[in-house]
């Protein structure tokens, strides 16, 4: 029997603890396929952000993409959003991040980039995996190899954002970079936008002394506390990367996800892309300024929406904001400055926040073995609208999503990573939310046993 080679790409790129499944000889394989990939022609640009192993994972992908032919353009460290920004304007072929984005410390990753600035597409990525199994390299001889040259592009990135926004009046902002890769950066794009600002963990720091790199509630008390504290206007806080924001409003209240995107498309209108575990709220909250598209959960999904509809704005519940109007990267310090755009010529954000609506949701998982999920899920797929009468739409792009005539709503995906089928579901009330709970977990249960 032939043996199953693992799979290396996840929903954001290549990402796991490092020495363990992130190693160097990774790094270099992948550096050497995707120079394969590119013919050994054309340049590469890569950038790290500010875990330990960052720079060990740089020096290793770019002796692959150099082995195989390619040029490397090293822009050292700098967020995410700045590879994509610098693949799109120097030309590039492609852009590598090494990061491990929202994740602890002791991970690491490597992600891919198209010359426009898009990620990787999963069939891509698997071109790139099955060069790395089959090891079919294309080495070059010595005379052959490819150059490695140093560039900073963290000015010109900080003149083409400040470019795309307005920010009416001054603001007091208070920014957590999390001692990631915008720690410089973001701190400095806001005071250029007269804004004043200030800062929390602003060190770089890859081992992430002042919170965990993941921008959620529970470690963002001292943000919150600051803003309160300060009279600040609005307080910002990026995950290890920065191609995420989340905001906190002028009352020190961490922002909801999804009354955020919500207001952010109202503001932008258009059509407007987003996942299938979005909000009700968004569709409401844009109202007759434009139209809600649903897509698979991750930002390469959204980005291609974005391209094949035309879109004027996308982004996830997570933060994960892309703005085509400046590059498909996600960008979480355009997006911040978005927000404070919007603070700036609307009013508080505690304000804005208070006008989109609020809805009951409820997320859990079913145990389900992985070898039984393919099956479980052909069922739902086949099976989950009988458990209501008042189906109105079934979206099967990504898990199974039933609508449900009031708008209420439930989602049933397997989880990529653990033995659970996960469950998201929003009610307009709380009743409604419960109900549709019961039904969806009873049903799962009873089908998985």
């Amino acid at each position: 029997m032939k043996e199953k080679k693992p799979r290396l790409f996840g929903t954001s790129g290549i990402r796991g603890r490092f020495g363990e499944k992130v190693t160097l000889e990774l790094a270099a394989d992948t550096g050497r396929a995707l120079a394969t990939h590119l013919g050994g022609d054309g340049e590469v640009v890569v950038g790290y952000d500010t875990r330990t192993s960052s720079q060990l994972l740089e020096n290793a992908l770019i002796a692959g993409i150099v082995e195989c032919g390619c040029d490397v353009t090293r822009l050292g460290m700098v967020p995410t959003p700045l590879v994509g920004y610098a693949a799109s304007r120097l030309g590039a072929a492609a852009g590598v991040m090494i990061t491990a984005s929202h994740n602890p410390a002791p991970y690491n990753g490597i992600k891919l980039w198209n010359p426009d600035g898009m990620a990787y597409r999963p069939s891509q990525e698997r071109v790139i995996e099955s060069i790395i199994h089959s090891r079919d390299f294309k080495r070059k001889a010595w005379d052959e190899l490819g150059s490695i040259t140093t560039v900073d592009m963290r000015d010109d990135y900080v003149r083409a954002v400040l470019e795309t926004v307005e920010i009416k009046k001054p603001l007091k902002v208070v920014i957590d970079s999390g001692c990631g890769a915008a720690s410089h950066l973001s701190p400095l794009i806001f005071r250029k936008a007269d804004c004043r600002v200030i800062t929390l963990n602003s060190q770089p720091d890859g081992f992430f002394p002042g919170r965990d790199p993941e921008p959620v509630p529970e470690n963002l008390s001292e943000l919150m506390e600051t803003v309160r504290s300060t009279g600040a206007d609005l307080g910002i806080a990026h995950d290890g990367d920065a191609d995420r924001m989340v905001a906190i409003d002028d009352q020190g209240r961490f922002a909801s996800f999804d009354k955020l995107l919500a207001l952010m498309a109202r503001e932008i209108g258009g059509k407007i892309i987003t996942t299938v575990d979005a909000s009700l709220c968004v569709d409401e909250c844009l109202g007759d300024r434009g139209e809600v598209i649903r897509t698979r959960v991750g930002d390469v999904h959204v980005a291609n929406t974005i391209a094949e509809e035309g879109a004027r704005f996308g982004g996830e519940p997570s933060g994960t904001w892309l703005h085509p109007d400046f590059c498909m990267c996600p960008d979480g310090i355009l997006s911040a400055l978005r927000v404070a755009e919007l603070v700036s010529a609307r009013g508080p954000l505690s304000e804005l926040l208070e006008e989109v609506p609020s809805y009951p949701n409820i997320r859990d998982k079913v145990p389900c073995p992985d070898e039984k999920k393919d099956i479980i899920m052909e069922r739902v797929a086949a099976e989950l609208s009988d458990q209501f009468s008042e189906t109105s739409d079934i979206n099967t792009i990504d898990g199974v999503r039933i609508s449900l005539d009031d708008g209420s709503w439930v989602l049933v995906r397997p989880s990529g990573t653990e033995p659970y089928i996960r469950i998201t579901l929003e009610g307009k009330t709380e009743e409604k939310a419960r109900y549709i709970h019961e039904r969806t977990r009873g049903y799962l249960e009873n089908v998985i046993g």
